[in-house]
């Protein structure tokens, strides 16, 4: 799943540079996705966040970035899918809240990866309430990865709740993996299992000391 946690840690959060001009037949899906590309772009080129001792900064601005675009309360219900509807209220605010915070952990720690991929905005498709962004990832080497975006309209905003890579769902994947930990065990032992995850990205986060010679 190399390949998978690389590409997420490229487009769930946006690290991307755009090609192209903007075609005539984008909607109001497609733009505001761009939109938000634009502003994670201007983040990583932003030379005063570069500096050292300012990471955790530039990680900050990437997720507020990501928390505008993405609607992360419905990837989690999504992802939790048949084992949602038992779940009392602060179950679910639980849940929500421990998926968010490690999602955004996993893929923001790795913005470094960021190597001149581009991305094409090659179609999109709206459907009342639903639309969907087809993209394509190129690599530097030249081979495309098609993306789509999957978003719900929230008002005046279109969110995106889903990400597909060359076919693979970002909540499926999950929703695989939480159906396993709950069917074999039981939805409590996926929060402790969430909350230990949370806790390790926690530490590798805190600033190393140096050692005091």
């Amino acid at each position: 799943m190399t390949w998978l946690v690389r590409a997420l840690a490229l487009v769930v959060l946006l690290p991307l540079v755009l090609a192209g001009p903007t075609r005539a037949w984008a909607g109001a899906p497609t733009d505001q996705l761009r939109a938000q590309i634009d502003r994670a772009v201007k983040i990583l080129d932003d030379s005063e966040l570069k500096k050292d001792g300012r990471q955790r900064d530039r990680r900050t601005a990437v997720r507020q970035v990501a928390n505008d675009i993405f609607d992360f309360s419905e990837t989690a219900k999504r992802s939790l899918a048949r084992h949602w509807s038992p779940r009392t209220q602060g179950e679910r605010d639980e849940f929500v809240a421990l998926f968010t915070d490690l999602l955004e952990r996993s893929y923001i720690g790795k913005i470094e990866l960021y190597g001149g991929e581009k991305i094409h905005f090659v179609g999109e498709a709206v459907e009342g309430e639903g639309a969907v962004v087809r993209t394509k990832l190129v690599t530097k080497q030249g081979t495309e990865i098609p993306i789509d975006y999957r978003m719900l309209k929230r008002g005046d905003k279109w969110l995106v709740y889903d990400v597909v890579i060359e076919g693979v769902s970002l909540i499926s994947n999950y929703r695989t993996q939480f159906n396993k930990i709950i069917t074999t065990s039981s939805f409590q032992e996926l929060i402790k299992k969430m909350k230990t995850k949370q806790d390790e990205f926690i530490s590798e986060e805190k600033p190393k000391r140096t050692s005091q010679k």
